[in-house]
């Protein structure tokens, strides 16, 4: 069956020839000149304006009536352009997603959104992006592949609402940093103003006006740049949590369809065998209380800044059932190699010589400019907290890292950053390993190793600090199981 896309496609084939308005917009100054008659000047071109809106609109009209989906047993098809024809196919094995939006402002018009994507194709670009009426979606929907009704598939427990809340809080824009910036500018603002304007005072009286007025406005300005930073957290968590509300996972051997959102409803359709990896991502707060967050690695799943790849929101570890493991969420399975003792300085070293150094320059800054001395005083608070902060959750991921190699899968725990990944794979996925030696590690037997496996987007898992007799074993292990030529560096 042939079908076209949606007519409100339409208006946004026709907003690629905007830039012919330039033609009305340039007759509209040429009239504006003139300074009698301007109306009736402008009512006798009005036809060359009409004329260039309706060939935008023609053009528009144009590119849609050629604009055909094709629907067979096997694949779909997607033709475009009528003077160079563009013919996409796509074959519903090869589908890694498939996803169906409907926003609330395609409601009205019975139209939504339908995206394709495979693991081939340029990296976050969808490979076949298309918009159809509701009818159609339901027809392309009944072949795509995907869980049907008639199957029976598990029905994940939907995650509480506590559940999306704290999803929301924990991974928007950064949460930590923003209160510690915002901290800073609020308490920052009232030490800076108290500095320059005992500074002014000393210099000269004749400053009366800045210390009355200019000063007063420095905490002012800080308390507003500190509510910003706030303000577009607390933004960012709203979204999050509007677009995660409602979350639901059903899936079957095969397949999985995770669909979430109020004001725009999104459905995906995943193939469990196109998925790289899962990675259970938790920070130090998530770590100590026992929850944790599931993302996954599957082309087409999560590809923008806008949408995270995750599977299951916030939850307790423990609520991880066995039904998870076929799709790559297991727990329980400690680290067969882990980093040696002496490796732990690796983890740690760049937090620590910060958190060592903060107070020295700050005594240092103070005997060479007292004035300056409550200000740097404050600075030097203000950096040693992350510091030391960044020494504990390096702490955390050094005692937590480590690889397990087990029956077809490997588990990779590491830390980045503030951010504790929990990735599991199978082997066959594995496409690149790197091993890395400083001279210091040469000294002490050890190695860092790094991991990359299929996907749009590559993404390094790396472990530092392991023992070489142990990564010797590893990449033993790991190329007799995956019976293809791993890429070793």
């Amino acid at each position: 069956m042939i079908y076209h896309e949606h007519p409100l496609r339409i208006l946004r084939y026709s907003a690629k020839n905007i830039w012919l308005l330039i033609f009305p917009l340039i007759r509209g100054l040429n009239v504006l000149r003139i300074n009698k008659d301007v109306l009736y000047e402008w009512l006798r071109g009005a036809w060359f304006d009409i004329l260039i809106i309706g060939l935008i609109v023609l053009f528009g009209y144009v590119r849609w009536h050629y604009s055909e989906i094709e629907v067979s047993d096997s694949s779909i098809t997607h033709r475009e352009g009528f003077i160079f024809r563009v013919r996409t196919t796509i074959p519903y094995s090869n589908i890694s997603s498939s996803s169906f939006e409907r926003p609330f402002y395609l409601a009205p018009f019975r139209a939504s959104r339908l995206r394709c994507d495979t693991s081939a194709g340029l990296f976050s670009a969808s490979d076949m992006k298309l918009m159809v009426s509701d009818d159609v979606c339901g027809v392309i929907a009944g072949r795509l592949p995907g869980i049907k009704k008639n199957r029976e598939a598990y029905e994940f427990p939907k995650p509480s609402v506590w559940s999306v809340i704290l999803f929301s809080v924990f991974f928007s824009s950064g949460l930590s940093g923003t209160i510690y910036v915002a901290t800073f500018f609020f308490k920052g603002g009232s030490i800076a103003r108290d500095v320059i304007g005992t500074s002014i005072d000393r210099i000269t009286d004749s400053t009366e006006w800045i210390a009355g007025s200019l000063l007063r406005r420095i905490p002012d300005a800080a308390v507003v740049i500190g509510a910003l930073f706030v303000g577009a957290w607390l933004i960012s968590a709203i979204v999050n949590l509007l677009k995660y509300s409602d979350f639901s996972l059903h899936f079957t051997e095969n397949d999985i369809k995770v669909a979430y959102g109020i004001i725009t409803r999104k459905e995906y359709r995943l193939t469990a065998k196109h998925i790289n990896y899962t990675d259970l991502r938790q920070n130090l707060i998530m770590k100590l209380l026992k929850v944790v967050a599931v993302h996954i690695s599957c082309a087409g799943y999560g590809n923008k800044r806008s949408r995270l790849p995750v599977l299951l929101p916030v939850m307790r570890e423990s609520t991880l059932s066995e039904e998870l493991d076929h799709i790559g969420v297991s727990r329980g399975r400690k680290n067969e190699f882990t980093p040696k003792f002496t490796g732990y300085w690796q983890h740690i070293w760049i937090p620590a010589i910060l958190a060592a150094a903060v107070f020295p320059l700050h005594f240092i800054a103070a005997d060479l400019v007292p004035e300056l001395s409550s200000l740097t005083l404050f600075a030097a608070v203000m950096v040693e907290v992350p510091a030391v902060w960044f020494i504990i959750v390096k702490t955390a991921g050094f005692l937590t890292s480590g690889i397990a190699i087990y029956d077809d899968k490997i588990k990779i725990s590491y830390n980045k950053w503030t951010t504790f990944h929990t990735v599991i794979a199978e082997r066959k996925k594995l496409v690149k390993i790197e091993l890395e030696q400083t001279i210091f590690q040469k000294i002490g037997k050890r190695c860092s190793i790094s991991l990359w496996f299929d996907g749009e987007m590559h993404c390094r898992h790396k472990v530092r600090g392991i023992d070489v007799r142990k990564v010797r074993q590893i990449t033993e292990l790991l190329d007799t199981a995956s019976g293809q030529g791993l890429v070793r560096t």
